[in-house]
């Protein structure tokens, strides 16, 4: 918890800004604003949504009897005379025996096309005095009366006739008006508590009264396409002057299943109330505030079974087809002007429209949304906008892109659960756009303004600091950095090539020059890799500094670490060097701990951020000893105190040159569990030889040292010897009782 607390408070306008972008979504989700955008790319994630849960299969209860291309070649252009729609509606019934019928057109001009009206004018005016003329004009009467004859054949059946509802101004009312409404569903003034507000009609094109009044039931065949002119939704319910009219697929899956009502669903919460969905029976069509419902697309065109209307005419449609069948009588003619824009097709019969909501209702597929996806998506949008505040402010972009769409993946899944599992929908546009705007502020914000940070500290640093160090401080920008000098404690190191001379002499100029690059790159690289802080290259020499410019508590473990990498390393090249016939190389390397001064430093002319101070010299010098001690890596007490658990054999109490007070070097061996259990007897027994030594015990001394480096002749270290020979010196030129077993080095 205090790391996020940390990064909140070096991250404050990151994480101020994207709380800001939360709350942006979070009042769109509560229905505070509606911003255009969002709610264009809800109806894109709703078409996609739709798609992917479709069923895609075909429902053979509802049948589509199509006034195709084919029927208009063979029975002429539309409108057809009624008495052939009667003859249609007879062999539906009669000869297929279908359970309902549906009409998906308005039949609302009388039919004059057998010239019934022509021959009554001549009746009343030129043959009005002709008997044989009016006898015969009795008797055809009631063959060309079509009208009378498709009233006849409405009858006593289960029909339900389509007629359209005009929106539009009030002024255009009475101009919009013509034919004859059925009787009205309910009665809006007794909805007047509820939060509805239906789509209102101010006019109608209805059937002839005589249609009307001969069928079962009507119902309106409007669909209303959004914004982008993709039909979605109907109205299931249409207002006109205080009462609700029922949609054609409603009224007929209402007949279908034998209820004489609709009902409505009512959501209670207090003083509010809303409907929720309508009822039938035990079936259900939920409904938004405007009454409309969405259709619940089976799949593309073709989801339901096709028959032509002249087929059906010519009894050539397998009976079985359409035996028990719901069957719409619509168009797919191009030139009837019945094709909509769909989330499924971009050419959609209107007629199947209708099919697809008696289909979605009679298998309660129909989708809603009820008054609690407001708090769902508000919830989702919070969440997801909290996990990514608190994500994306420690997060490198790899991660934050995983995580975003991680975040995406499990939103789009609860999503698409509600969808399938509940038929709920969720709106899911806010919540993707509050993950992936944070996603974009975020790395924009990284990009614009730490990556700039970061150029600014590379600018610095990077020609002395590993890269990774560059990213820590970029990472840390409540920090500050800088080259101004400082005192602080650092560990500090010397790395020097024996016989460099001799190695340069035996070398052509470019020989030399591919040798110290392959040497130098590798052991760059290690220092790099522990922390380390170069300060120059002197030729074939190195120096470094752990604990600057970015502060490091491990500074003298890291330093140790990488100068026996460096070390290991050297040895693991030898074999590479002979090959290309270069000379071995040897180093030696001094480490030491202490307070030293860093900063930039130099002259107008040029600057170096370097360190300086006793305790870098004293490192300088413990290289030096190197050679003299027959090691490769010595270190100070200092160094020693603060990596305490590393082995060490103690070389000496030295006075170096350009210091007077003695101080003690070491050669790290290792980790006490990684070196054999001889070699940490044998520093024990040297260390003993070393103490009877300093206190003048030369026989004891010199029989333990002569002892440890019988052991192995050509392993033993050098500073065996060394003593060997200060004892024999000692000997015969004792130094007296004020010695303090401190040598001093008069060279460099």
């Amino acid at each position: 918890m205090s790391r996020l607390l940390r990064a909140l408070q070096r991250h404050s306008f990151r994480a101020i800004t994207s709380t800001l972008i939360v709350l942006f979504f979070l009042a769109h989700a509560t229905g505070l604003y509606e911003w255009g955008y969002i709610h264009n790319l809800e109806l894109r994630t709703y078409d996609a949504r739709l798609n992917f849960t479709r069923p895609n299969t075909a429902d053979s209860r509802v049948v589509i009897v199509d006034i195709d291309e084919k029927s208009l070649a063979e029975l002429g252009r539309w409108p057809w005379n009624r008495e052939l729609l009667a003859r249609i509606i007879d062999a539906l019934f009669d000869h297929y025996q279908i359970n309902l019928l549906g009409f998906d057109v308005v039949f609302a001009e009388p039919d004059v096309s057998s010239g019934l009206s022509t021959l009554e004018k001549l009746a009343l005016q030129q043959l009005k005095h002709e008997p044989a003329f009016l006898e015969t004009l009795q008797g055809l009467r009631q063959t060309l009366d079509y009208d009378q004859r498709f009233a006849n054949s409405l009858k006593n059946r289960r029909i339900v006739l389509g007629y359209a509802m005009i929106s539009g101004a009030e002024g255009d009312a009475q101009a919009s008006i013509s034919g004859q409404l059925p009787a009205p569903t309910l009665d809006l003034a007794e909805m007047q508590d509820y939060r509805i507000y239906p789509t209102q009609a101010v006019g109608y094109v209805g059937n002839l009264p005589a249609f009307t009044q001969a069928t079962i039931t009507s119902g309106h065949f409007n669909s209303l396409p959004d914004n982008d002119g993709i039909t979605r939704r109907v109205p299931l319910l249409y207002g006109y002057q205080d009462k609700l009219y029922e949609s054609l697929a409603l009224a007929m899956t209402r007949v279908f299943l034998g209820e004489p009502f609709i009902t409505t669903q009512v959501e209670k919460n207090g003083n509010y109330l809303a409907v929720e969905a309508l009822g039938l029976g035990t079936h259900r069509a939920p409904v938004d505030a405007r009454l409309h419902s969405l259709i619940p697309f089976r799949g593309a065109r073709g989801s339901f079974t096709y028959v032509s209307a002249v087929d059906v005419l010519k009894h050539q449609v397998d009976p079985e087809t359409l035996r028990g069948a719901i069957v719409l009588l619509g168009t797919t003619a191009q030139g009837l002007f019945d094709l909509r824009t769909t989330p499924v097709d971009e050419v959609y019969p209107g007629v199947e429209i209708h099919a697809n909501i008696i289909s979605g209702i009679l298998d309660q597929r129909m989708l809603g949304s009820p008054p609690f996806v407001i708090g769902a998506e508000m919830l989702l949008v919070l969440l997801a906008g909290i996990s990514m505040i608190l994500l994306m402010l420690r997060l490198n972009p790899l991660w934050a892109t995983t995580v975003a769409l991680l975040l995406t993946g499990m939103v789009v899944t609860i999503n698409l659960l509600f969808w399938t599992r509940l038929h709920t929908i969720i709106p899911l546009a806010a919540t993707l756009l509050t993950i992936w705007t944070l996603f974009l502020f975020n790395m924009a914000y990284g990009y614009f303004v730490e990556a700039r940070n970061k150029r600014q500290l590379t600018h610095l640093f990077g020609q002395y600091v590993p890269p990774q160090l560059v990213d820590e401080m970029s990472n840390n920008p409540g920090a500050k950095f800088s080259m101004e000098g400082d005192s602080r404690e650092m560990t500090v190191l010397f790395s020097d090539v024996r016989g460099f001379t001799t190695i340069s002499e035996g070398l052509n100029p470019k020989e030399l020059s591919q040798l110290m690059n392959t040497f130098l790159t590798p052991m760059t690289h290690i220092i790099h890799e522990h922390r380390g802080t170069i300060d120059k290259y002197m030729g074939d020499a190195i120096m470094a500094f752990w604990g600057a410019p970015l502060a490091d508590p491990q500074h003298a473990r890291h330093a140790l670490q990488a100068a026996l990498a460096m070390t290991q390393t050297l040895e693991d090249m030898q074999p590479e060097f002979r090959a290309r016939h270069w000379p071995e190389i040897r180093i030696g390397v001094g480490l030491n701990t202490g307070i030293m001064n860093v900063g930039n430093m130099g002259s107008e002319f040029r600057m170096a951020y370097t360190v300086l101070g006793d305790a870098v010299n004293l490192g300088s010098r413990l290289e030096g000893l190197t050679k003299q001690y027959g090691v490769t890596l010595i270190v100070s007490e200092s160094t020693r105190q603060a990596v305490p658990d590393y082995l060490y054999r103690e070389l000496d109490r030295v006075r170096v040159k350009g210091k007077e007070l003695p101080v003690v070097i070491y050669q790290p061996l290792g980790l006490p569990e990684q070196l054999s259990p001889d070699l940490i007897e044998e520093v024990a027994l040297y260390h003993q030889a070393l103490d009877a030594y300093r206190q003048q015990h030369w026989d004891t001394a010199s029989e333990q040292l002569s002892a440890l480096a019988a052991r192995d002749p050509e392993q033993a270290p050098a500073v065996y010897g060394i003593y060997l020979a200060r004892i024999s010196h000692f000997r015969t030129d004792a130094p007296g009782p004020e010695w303090d077993g401190v040598f001093t080095h008069t060279s460099k």
